[in-house]
């Protein structure tokens, strides 16, 4: 399959093209494709506290409150540890001691151009406020962790999964 034209079709906070795929037969299929950005993630351990940090907040999708890692979206001309590290600081008041990237990610492949770059951050010293930002109308609540209740916790968001899973099989 090969794409033949794209087209814009939304532009708001986030963008959707519609994407004309042509078959190998020649036969021409619509898609539309979400093109939310290129997005950071990270599983947080507190050296210091023995203790992994995790953010509760609204999410439009489940329309409901998630307990996820914390994430973010990559600016432009930003690189994905850049992103983390800025990200990891807004949302939890953070400086990263040492970062280990996991993986990067489709999430959603068959319908979306977004990735995200999967991190693990060890931290020891929180030097602001975390929250989030008031201009991007965050309302994030830290939730923690020790080892045992991590593992046991039914989480449901598919890139906190990835991440307790790779603690569970390298740390």
């Amino acid at each position: 399959m090969k794409i033949s034209q794209r087209r814009r079709v939304y532009d708001g906070h986030f963008k959707v093209s519609e994407l004309t795929v042509k078959t190998a037969e020649g036969e021409a299929l619509k898609r539309e494709r979400f093109e939310p950005g290129q997005a950071v993630a990270a599983l947080v351990f507190d050296t210091a506290k023995q203790q992994y940090l995790l953010i509760r907040q609204f999410r439009v999708g489940p329309e409901g409150e998630l307990v996820e890692i914390a994430a973010g979206m990559i600016d432009e001309g930003e690189t994905a540890e850049a992103a983390i590290r800025r990200e990891l600081h807004e949302e939890l008041g953070y400086e990263v001691d040492e970062l280990t990237q996991i993986a990067q990610l489709w999430p959603s492949p068959g319908t979306s151009a977004e990735t995200i770059t999967v991190f693990y951050a060890e931290v020891s010293r929180q030097t602001g406020p975390g929250g989030g930002l008031a201009a991007e109308h965050e309302q994030l609540e830290l939730v923690t962790y020790t080892r045992e209740s991590l593992f046991a916790e039914p989480f449901v968001d598919a890139k906190t999964l990835l991440t307790v899973l790779w603690v569970q099989l390298k740390k």
